[in-house]
């Protein structure tokens, strides 16, 4: 069944990538997130899995397109436009700051722009997202996935951070001081 093994490719996904997340919190010095070392191979590692959890999400939420009895206000008149504004935030934000930065690439700490505002507005706006997909699917498994993708989301900050502060030093310290990690 084609819902089945959708539904394993993207709890398997946001599992192994969560898992990478907290051994990269707990084992700062051998951290899988942000990579070590950034390399060819590296936006393959980030995008392949990336994508493929959003097609899983995608194609869940048609096959069971609205299932789930949710009212029609809700799916269309909030899931539509979290959908379109997560949409043009994430993609104002990697297109500001760069691909090779959003797969863990070095570069200047990032403070303009969307970041004046949240330290992770990309990972904001995927969440917005999700749930705007959630809403306006009304599907039962693209709600399992899509809460399995925001855990992710919101656990990948506490792996990057300790990264920034060693790249970044006071810089950081004084960006995170005055700007929320989320909203």
């Amino acid at each position: 069944m084609i819902e089945t093994a959708l539904t394993i490719v993207g709890l398997g996904i946001s599992a192994a990538t969560l898992a990478a997340i907290l051994w990269s919190i707990a084992r700062p010095t051998q951290r899988l997130w942000p990579p070590a070392r950034y390399s060819s191979l590296t936006p393959i590692l980030v995008w392949v899995p990336t994508f493929s959890l959003f097609g899983a999400l995608l194609a869940l939420g048609i096959l069971a397109w609205g299932d789930l009895a949710l009212p029609q206000w809700l799916r269309y008149g909030v899931g539509i436009p979290l959908i379109v504004i997560g949409n043009v935030v994430v993609w104002s934000a990697v297109a500001g700051f760069g691909i090779h930065k959003t797969g863990g690439a070095t570069g200047g700490l990032q403070t303009s722009g969307l970041y004046r505002f949240s330290r992770n507005p990309q990972y904001v706006a995927d969440i917005g997202m999700i749930l705007g997909w959630m809403m306006l699917s009304a599907a039962p498994l693209a709600f399992l996935v899509g809460v399995s993708a925001i855990i992710v989301l919101v656990a990948a900050p506490f792996s990057e951070e300790p990264w920034l502060r060693a790249h970044y030093g006071s810089d950081f310290d004084r960006y995170a001081n005055r700007v929320r990690r989320f909203l």
